[in-house]
């Protein structure tokens, strides 16, 4: 194709994103996104962010947040209908913005929910879009990540469960393995350190727009109590992809327990080891 003639697509496609004509649904943009030729080298590293925008991975996500009735709204108070009306003419250009790195997430709704022993765990609940655009990041990240995380590992993977951990567990008291250290990182999300995270995450996903949408989540900050207040750590519970990039911090756990020959099972940020002696445990 000339290159005057993808200039011009490319042109109009622009403008009528900022324009806001004729554009009010997704296809739009993906049937004239797809009838561009493919861009090298710009557009290299960028594929994971393309197929997490891909109007098919979209619909995923947005079904898998309407069968989440329970999902309250976040800062912008928009519900997931209210999201969805606003979506048919937005979505657009909040697509493009994500794709050029100039999108901004909204800060996340804190809300504390009750524990048993009377303290409470606090969550973050982002807004409807944010939540729409993280649960499609983690349908591409998801499939590429998991498959190189530890067999000890049953916390939030697909096709695993706690009741599977459990199985385990017994199996190893079977073969002897009777004493047990029980490890639980003490408020492990309010505290995991951005930079390492990210660095840990660079070793799964060459894709500059994926790393940076990451971080942009990872610097949203926290409204509590009409304030927004900004973290250099932490991410919150309640978001889509804040257990699989705790997974990813404590693969590097995980595989220092395997290196030394250890029985374990994790589930999230809890972790029991089984060994032979209360000298090994101590």
């Amino acid at each position: 194709m000339p290159m005057n003639r993808v200039l011009h697509q490319m042109s109009a496609l622009a403008e009528r994103i900022v324009s806001g004509r004729g554009e009010t649904s997704s296809k739009a943009l993906s049937d004239e996104t797809r009838r561009l030729p493919r861009q090298e080298p710009e557009d290299a590293g960028r594929d994971l962010l393309m197929q997490a925008l891909a109007r098919e991975n979209m619909q995923r996500a947005w079904k898998r947040l309407k069968a989440n009735k329970g999902a309250a709204a976040g800062v912008d108070g928009l519900s997931i209908a209210q999201t969805g009306q606003h979506l048919k003419y937005a979505w657009p250009t909040i697509r493009q913005q994500v794709m050029i790195g100039t999108y901004r997430p909204q800060p996340v709704r804190r809300v504390g929910i009750p524990k048993p022993d009377g303290s409470e765990r606090e969550l973050g609940i982002p807004t409807v879009i944010d939540r729409l655009i993280q649960q499609a990041l983690l349908q591409v990240l998801q499939p590429l990540i998991d498959p190189t995380f530890s067999e000890y590992r049953y916390g939030f993977r697909p096709g695993r469960r706690g009741h599977d951990a459990v199985l385990a567990s017994h199996q190893y008291v079977q073969d002897g393995y009777r004493v047990v250290v029980d490890v639980d990182l003490s408020k492990f999300f309010d505290r995991i350190n951005h930079d390492i995270l990210i660095d840990r995450l660079r070793k799964h996903v060459n894709d500059a727009g994926v790393i940076r949408l990451v971080r942009a989540y990872l610097n949203a900050g926290i409204m509590k109590g009409g304030v927004v207040v900004e973290h250099a750590e932490g991410t919150p519970q309640g978001c889509p992809l804040s257990l699989l990039l705790t997974n990813v911090l404590l693969d590097e756990v995980d595989r220092e327990l395997e290196l030394r020959g250890h029985r374990f099972a994790r589930y999230a940020d809890d972790c029991n080891v089984y060994v032979r002696s209360e000298k090994t445990g101590e």
